[in-house]
This record gives structure tokens, C-alpha cells and sequence, in this order.
């Protein structure tokens, strides 16, 4: 069976990245993993940019100014940006420990982001996208199996 997300409002959104569960990485509080996500685009280049995208209210907003080219990307960012959404979604998951059974609780079902847009993170409007966020959430649940929570929840780092 597959579990297809993609608004946080509807079944499974708390597997979004646009879902309220804030996170505390890279010495910050980040209000959703959208937030960081996209405020990691600019490390290095454009700081103030970044901490302007932790602080809008929404991940939409987050998620627009991360895509404003005005702002000068890190050199590396292809290179690292799968690096950087699984260590955000491993700090969600190891965060939030209900999300955190929610996710174990989907046993070994297949996790996919419904986006009709984006064929990267998603699985594109026609389903040929390369699911790069579901794949993501896959590999947390693997290994949130083999590292049982603490009695307290940890802050990881990347």
C-alpha cells in the first residue's frame, strides 16, 4: 500500500514539511521543517536572508522567499540539499514523539508526496517525480526503528 500526502491540513499532512512542528537545529528554533529547509539555502551567502525566512509566520512564506533568486544560493547547494532535508525531517520525527509513532506506525508502506508540482521532492502531477521527500521520510522511519527514543527527546544536530 502507499500513503500519499501532501497539505498538512488533510490525512497524513503531518508528514509535511509545511505541518506546525517546530524544530530546534543548527543552534535555532525553526517553526516547521520548511522554514529551515529553505533559511539552508543561504547559509554562508546570505545570512540576514536566512534568519529573515526563520522568522516569516508561515512555511509558505518560508517556501516563497527560499525561492527568491535576488538572494545568492550556497555554491554547494545541490550537492548537500538531500543532506539537509533529512537531517531537518530526522529532527522533526525525533523531536515530536508522537509524529514519531505515527511515522513507525505506517509500518512498511510506501510514502509518497503528492506534490502536482514538484518532480523532485514529489511525485509530479503525472506520478514520474522522483519522490525525493517520501524516499526521505522512508529512510527516517528505518531508522527510527533501529534507535528507540530516549525517556527525553534528543536534539540532533547535522
Amino acid at each position: 500500500m502507499a500513503i500519499y500526502f501532501y497539505l498538512p491540513r488533510h490525512a497524513w499532512g503531518w508528514m509535511s514539511n509545511f505541518s506546525p512542528h517546530g524544530i530546534a537545529l543548527d543552534g535555532a528554533f525553526w517553526p516547521t521543517v520548511e522554514h529551515f529547509f529553505q533559511a539552508a539555502k543561504f547559509t554562508g551567502t546570505d545570512p540576514a536572508h536566512a534568519d529573515a525566512i526563520r522568522r516569516v509566520p508561515r512555511p509558505r512564506d518560508a517556501a516563497r522567499m527560499g525561492r527568491d533568486r535576488s538572494h545568492r544560493l550556497r555554491s554547494d547547494w545541490d550537492a548537500v540539499k538531500d543532506d539537509i532535508m533529512r537531517s531537518a525531517v530526522l529532527c522533526k520525527f525525533d523531536t515530536h514523539l508522537d509524529l514519531r509513532q505515527m511515522l513507525l506506525d505506517t509500518g512498511e508502506d510506501e510514502i509518497v508526496e503528492a506534490s502536482p508540482i514538484d518532480f523532485y521532492w514529489g511525485c509530479g502531477g503525472d506520478g514520474s517525480g522522483l519522490n525525493r521527500l517520501g524516499q526521505i521520510l522512508m529512510e527516517v522511519r528505518a531508522a527510527l526503528r533501529a534507535d528507540p527514543p530516549a525517556a527525553t527527546p534528543r536534539k540532533r544536530g547535522r
